[in-house]
């Protein structure tokens, strides 16, 4: 039984299940459900079932210090305490397979995350990958020889990222708040320069600020230290995309390809459906082409 008291159905209570597929979509760091508001809209008019799931501390939880808001306290930002800091890999695979298990009373299911969201779509695969159809990842880390997401970070495939772009905004010690913040208001000019150059390079420098109004500033710190690793005997039954935005400079082109062949040796029975989009970290996800690969992934 789920927790609002739904029976759970797998493939297998469904043999020949012709029913159409639900994506269930979930968002990077310092992010919402918003991210994916524009591809659910155009994935919706082409009659498609799809969710887009607000992480627990973000979207209608998000919390927005009150030094944050202008005139800034800088030095009071820098230490206001986060009901994020409380928060665990654990919450996020809760509310993700919950809203998985209410789905696949519908049909089949299809999990879907970008950037930091992959880690939580491998932990659900792991879960509970019998009420899961296909998984797939958006420009997204996939964890499967390294531990976790920050053992990735200083892999040579990795050496080309522009992260420390955006680390250079960060205004609190992790370690200490429990919470990765980010001011993404910041006056700095050198921090709109950042965003633009790692995440949305081909934005225009007006797209570049209405990104920066959908950012939150707080990520719970314990995300990317977590174990995020896909296991064979579970998360690795399920069929597997690997979307790839070529012009990713966050997560380079290397360090995905990384991710899929190391997913790859791990279930050479199932290997990595591969994608490849010229798009930026942020994409934005309703271009035309990323709407196209997933409707024809929900119409299989």
């Amino acid at each position: 039984m789920t927790a609002n008291h739904e029976p759970e159905t797998t493939p297998a209570d469904h043999d020949g299940d012709r029913r159409s597929p639900t994506l269930v979509f979930v968002h990077g760091t310092n992010s919402s459900s918003a991210w994916a508001s524009g591809l659910m809209t155009e994935l919706t008019l082409r009659g498609h079932r799809c969710v887009a799931v607000d992480l627990p501390g973000h979207g209608r939880e998000a919390f927005y210090p009150r030094s944050y808001q202008n005139p800034q306290d800088l030095q009071a930002l820098a230490t206001e305490p986060s009901p994020l800091a409380g928060i665990t890999i654990d919450d996020y695979v809760e509310r993700v397979a919950d809203v998985v298990r209410r789905a696949r009373r519908h049909g089949p299911v299809i999990l879907a995350g970008a950037s930091q969201g992959g880690i939580t779509v491998s932990r659900v695969g792991n879960a509970i990958p019998h009420l899961l159809d296909r998984v797939v990842y958006v420009a997204a880390y996939c964890c499967v020889d390294l531990p976790n997401l920050t053992a990735y970070l200083s892999t040579p495939e990795n050496g080309d990222s522009l992260l420390p772009l955006i680390q250079a905004a960060v205004v609190a010690d992790p370690a200490v708040l429990g919470v990765t913040r980010v001011n993404w208001r910041s006056a700095d000019p050198a921090v709109f320069h950042g965003v633009k150059e790692c995440l949305a390079a081909d934005f225009s420098d007006v797209g570049v600020r209405r990104l920066l109004t959908m950012l939150e500033p707080d990520e719970t710190a314990g995300i990317p230290l977590a174990d995020g690793r896909g296991e064979a005997h579970t998360w690795g039954r399920v069929p597997r995309t690997y979307v790839r935005f070529t012009l990713d400079r966050l997560i380079p082109l290397a360090l995905q390809d990384r991710f899929i062949a190391e997913a790859d040796r791990l279930t050479p029975g199932n290997p990595t459906d591969v994608r490849s989009i010229a798009a930026p970290h942020v994409g934005p996800f309703d271009r035309p082409e990323l709407v196209d690969v997933f409707s024809e992934l929900l119409s299989r």
